[in-house]
């Protein structure tokens, strides 16, 4: 009685495949202005339609990794976010 691995039988064992490298895209920032950063970084509450791209439909603010903000202007997004949610804008909560 053998535990483990079964034997290796060359004549049925398949070539693994290798995973095709993705190319990596740099994400453009959402709240850069006409290319440029505005200083100092501030992202306005009443925006609603920019705050609604940076939220997903549970009401969770979308991390930096996935919406390409710097942390920055991640920051800005999310003091606007809660400022809309606190002035009844936004929902806490989504459907």
């Amino acid at each position: 009685m053998s535990f483990g691995r079964p034997a290796f039988n060359s004549k049925t064992a398949k070539p693994r495949k290798r995973p095709k490298a993705r190319v990596k895209t740099k994400k453009k920032d959402p709240i850069f202005v006409n290319g440029e950063r505005p200083r100092p970084m501030f992202v306005d509450y009443k925006d609603l339609e920019l705050l609604k791209k940076l939220i997903n439909r549970h009401g969770k603010i979308v991390n930096r990794r996935k919406t390409g903000c710097t942390a920055v202007s991640q920051h800005a997004v999310s003091l606007a976010i809660k400022r809309a949610r606190f002035m009844a804008l936004l929902p806490y909560v989504g459907e």
